[in-house]
């Protein structure tokens, strides 16, 4: 299930209003160095639009942003000469939108006197090649149906 909001497509660079005044001054020459950036560390995200929404800036690009992408991005705004970097959030994807339920899973897995735990649910998750490119906003969430009976819903922010 999807519901709306900003894409994961976006950079989310989080900073006060008057670094957000000062950055988008200048924004074609920031969206020129930070795909300069980009294009040395061989990424394949490119910067498309950057345009502000109250609370920092949003980047939208081509791809989703990698950790390195991220860290890229994060390196160059905090050394913009315009803005104080100590008021300037690490750049972050939008929190997720989509989420798997799963359903009628054992609560109690079988030879255990545990109920299942998210990490094992993570776990199981990554040994499966149905979700090799599905990234976790969260920790899943177990949630035993009834206590009479032993099963569980798995919520999985994606």
């Amino acid at each position: 299930m999807t519901t709306r909001g900003l894409s994961r497509k976006q950079v989310i660079v989080l900073m006060k209003h008057i670094n957000m005044s000062n950055f988008v001054k200048d924004l074609s020459m920031h969206m020129f160095n930070i795909n300069h950036i980009l294009k040395n560390i061989k990424s394949s995200m490119m910067a498309d639009y950057i345009h502000t929404d109250g609370k920092g800036i949003i980047i939208t690009t081509n791809n989703i942003a990698s950790s390195s992408d991220l860290q890229a991005v994060k390196k160059y705004v905090k050394s913009a000469s315009c803005i104080n970097s100590d008021q300037v959030q690490s750049p972050r994807l939008p929190q997720s939108k989509s989420y798997l339920k799963i359903i009628g899973v054992p609560y109690l897995p079988e030879a255990t006197n545990s109920h299942i735990s998210s990490d094992e649910v993570k776990r199981i998750l990554k040994n499966n090649h149905i979700f090799n490119d599905i990234v976790l906003a969260s920790k899943p969430r177990i949630v035993k149906i009834s206590s009479k009976l032993d099963m569980a819903i798995i919520w999985i922010d994606i």
